[in-house]
């Protein structure tokens, strides 16, 4: 079961694609990992990655595919995988279709969580971290038992900049710019499957689990 998970930033793909590798059994591969992961071994798809990054550059499409077609390799992930946080752009996409082809394999489903851009803001803005641990609350969904103290060491909640209305706005414009054109990709490849991310995370999970399981 090979999975993308789309949607704009704030709409929950890492949560449930996390939920999704626990219940499937599968590997949930973001970018962020990726890079992580080989920053930290020195590899030299790492070594390159880090370059970039050390100069405030976006890691070009080139070395984003080759990073994650390696990892795609992994003996964890012959039984598929769900991927969060790429592909981001087209090229990205089209290359891991052909990564894809050449292996005579496809893409299971690409599945897009729709919310609106006003209720991004709002959840977002929502969002609380502690600048200790680094643990996450939400003011509605997951409040600290004290507001503005953090559960787990007693330390302030703030609002990171990344989440500040402002902010969110920009990152929706560059979503959309970028991303949303990927809706159209994989509606056009004839694997895409959307959500509604407006109601409660565990019906957007069994939402998931009724197009996997069918």
């Amino acid at each position: 079961m090979k999975i993308v998970m789309l949607g704009a930033p704030g709409a929950g793909k890492g949560t449930q694609a996390k939920m999704i590798a626990s219940k499937y059994h599968i590997p949930h591969i973001s970018t962020g990992d990726i890079f992580r992961a080989n920053i930290k071994e020195g590899t030299e798809l790492g070594n390159k990655a880090k370059g970039y990054m050390d100069q405030g550059l976006l890691v070009p499409d080139e070395l984003v595919v080759d990073l994650v077609v390696d990892r795609l390799t992994w003996d964890d992930a012959k039984e598929g995988y769900v991927l969060d946080g790429f592909p981001r752009t087209i090229p990205q996409a089209e290359a891991l279709t052909k990564a894809l082809a050449e292996k005579n394999e496809v893409l299971d489903h690409a599945i897009n969580i729709e919310i609106p851009d006003q209720n991004i803001i709002e959840r977002m803005g929502g969002r609380r971290a502690c600048v200790a641990c680094g643990a996450t609350y939400h003011i509605v969904n997951i409040p600290p038992q004290i507001e503005g103290k953090c559960d787990k060491c007693g330390a302030e909640l703030i609002l990171r900049d990344d989440d500040k209305p402002e902010t969110v706005r920009k990152r929706l414009e560059v979503y959309h710019d970028q991303t949303q054109p990927l809706i159209d990709y994989y509606g056009n490849e004839g694997v895409l499957k959307e959500v509604d991310g407006t109601v409660d995370m565990a019906d957007v999970f069994a939402a998931i689990c009724n197009i996997l399981d069918a």
